[in-house]
């Protein structure tokens, strides 16, 4: 392999920094919602759920990045404790959408409260117009990815 094919040293590799920065972060936001009894996807679905109530199964594991069959077991626990729920039977095919519950929606401004802290610390270096370019870069890399064969 010639030298101009090689990744270099992986602490100037994008990828590699980017893997560290979402390991800190899912440790971060583990920290900050433990005291409320929540993992990172619970958190992801009550977060989804807020911001578009009614989503099924499905919509939830893309958004949360899980499979459906994980899904099912975090909309499980949720549902045990109160904080969503779900109707016994299907509106129309097998979606059965989701909403918060009051429960749901106080745990949800709880860890959103806790979660914009984590984001805060992370970006604490960060000015608002770096912040931006950075959300920016991000998509793009993600635009580049999703056009790839």
């Amino acid at each position: 392999m010639r030298q101009a094919e090689m990744l270099g040293p992986v602490e100037n590799a994008v990828g590699y920094v980017l893997k560290q920065a979402a390991v800190a972060l899912r440790n971060a936001m583990d920290v900050g919602l433990r005291p409320l009894g929540l993992t990172v996807p619970q958190y992801a679905c009550l977060e989804l759920l807020g911001q578009r109530p009614g989503l099924s199964n499905a919509e939830l594991a893309r958004g949360a990045f899980v499979t459906r069959q994980s899904m099912n077991v975090v909309l499980r626990g949720l549902e045990d404790r109160g904080l969503v729920t779900r109707p016994a039977a299907s509106p129309r095919g097998r979606e059965l959408p989701t909403e918060l519950t009051e429960t749901g929606r106080d745990h949800l401004r709880a860890a959103s409260v806790a979660i914009r802290r984590v984001q805060e610390k992370m970006c604490a270096g960060l000015t608002l117009a770096q912040q931006e370019a950075l959300l920016g870069a991000l998509e793009a890399c993600v635009r580049s990815l999703a056009e790839s064969p």
